[in-house]
């Protein structure tokens, strides 16, 4: 299925990734320095609008293979930051552009190729072109971060976090901590993921960095419960970067959080006007069908529906949140099916067992709802969604995994979380 939704560093594991988080984010690389470390302290800043300046390069160069590669890294940079898919139609032509020139030891083009692959949910494409790159290259950086981002989505953590590590310990910049700060936050360390994302902030050079950093500081204090800290640092992300969407995203999650629900319905309804992305259009429905606005719910729910009419590709696990919750989990659960087929990701099994749930099939969501909370450290969400399956399975853990999602995060959802106390007060010591 097409997304337009930011294909963040996602990474995850356990092994060394910040294994004494003070030491490595103050020292940087748990290794000896490497021949190619750039050094932050003298490299040149960053063109204002870096898609320009590749696009500039490239006309001006027109057979030369680095400015057509650096041009498509730009227009997934673009598409990432903007979501806006159309931008990656331009980063193949530049890719392949730059792949004809040069067919052979291109490592930028392998690197911009496993980007794009990421970008469009091809992460068993995506892996290969970052084996490409390391092979090609061992020591450069930018081929681990392609590896680490298709590891961890294709569910093999180990993988994903020995590619953070080595990322770490070539170039420990903005784009290494943050990926670190996935890895911590995966195996429930959010103490280490904040400071490994402070560091980032830290040496962030563009306001891109600045903004990404900062709003992944807000998810993390919006995960552990804390709306007020959240909406602090999404605010920052917004300064830095005012069309961060992610950020304006977390405005209105914190304002409908903290009782300003017609603040959090406008800045929704703003929001899906700019980017009708799925993940955005879900949560202003779903704020709209718990505040009593059933009948404005109606045209984000019929995108959302209209969007999985014209999906192809990948699956978007959030058009599938869509169907087990408000369309069709017959069908989110056969589209699941199919992708869990692809990559034994935790964040597949976690929706796999929902739609599985919502399809009352609980005997068979329980495997699945276990292995997301066992391998991926499930958050409030994965929490409330394996106590409701145990509930309805009769399992005694059932109440316990319900009072952990509303400690971890009471805010995390409207309607989840009305539900989630409704059955603890059925059930209080189940």
């Amino acid at each position: 299925m097409t997304r337009r939704r930011e294909i963040a560093g996602a990474v995850g594991g356990g092994l060394l990734v910040l294994a004494c988080a003070a030491g490595l984010l103050a020292l940087g690389p748990s290794g000896p320095a490497g021949p190619s470390r750039p050094s932050t302290l003298s490299a040149p800043p960053p063109p204002a609008d870096r898609l320009a300046a590749a696009r500039q390069a490239a006309g001006q160069r027109p057979t030369d293979a680095t400015a057509w590669a650096e041009l498509g890294i730009a227009a997934v940079d673009r598409a990432r930051s903007t979501l806006d898919s159309g931008q990656l139609a331009e980063a193949d032509r530049a890719l392949a552009r730059s792949l004809e020139l040069r067919p052979e030891r291109n490592y930028e083009a392998q690197v911009g190729s496993g980007q794009l692959a990421n970008a469009r949910h091809e992460f068993a494409t995506a892996k290969e072109f970052g084996l490409r790159a390391t092979t090609m290259a061992p020591d450069r950086a930018a081929g681990y971060a392609v590896l680490a981002d298709a590891e961890l989505q294709l569910g093999d953590l180990p993988a994903a976090t020995a590619a953070t590590q080595r990322l770490l310990d070539l170039a420990p910049a903005t784009a290494a901590y943050t990926r670190a700060s996935y890895d911590l936050e995966t195996h429930g360390r959010t103490a280490e993921a904040v400071l490994a994302l402070e560091r980032a902030l830290e040496l962030a050079v563009t306001p891109g960095e600045q903004a990404f950093s900062a709003h992944r500081l807000g998810d993390l204090e919006w995960e552990q419960g804390r709306p007020e800290q959240a909406e602090q640092h999404y605010r920052h992300a917004l300064a830095v970067q005012p069309d961060d969407h992610f950020a304006a995203f977390g405005l209105a999650r914190t304002a409908a959080a903290l009782g300003r629900t017609d603040e959090a319905l406008g800045r929704y309804g703003e929001l899906v006007t700019r980017v009708p992305q799925p993940q955005f259009l879900l949560e202003y429905a779903e704020l709209q069908l718990a505040t009593g606005h059933q009948a404005e719910a109606a045209p984000q729910l019929a995108a959302m529906a209209a969007e999985v009419r014209l999906s192809v590709g990948p699956v978007d696990l959030q058009l599938a949140r869509y169907l087990a919750d408000h369309g069709d989990p017959a069908e989110a659960v056969r589209l699941l099916t199919e992708e869990w087929q692809r990559r034994h990701s935790p964040l597949v099994a976690e929706e796999l067992a929902w739609a599985l749930h919502r399809a009352g099939r609980d005997q068979e969501a329980l495997p699945h709802a276990r292995f997301a909370a066992g391998a991926g450290g499930a958050g409030a969400l994965g929490a409330y969604r394996s106590g409701v399956i145990e509930h309805a399975l009769g399992l005694p853990g059932a109440a316990e995994l319900l009072r952990t999602a509303l400690r971890r995060n009471p805010y995390f959802s409207a309607p989840y979380a009305a539900h989630a106390r409704e059955l603890l007060g059925a059930n209080p010591a189940g």
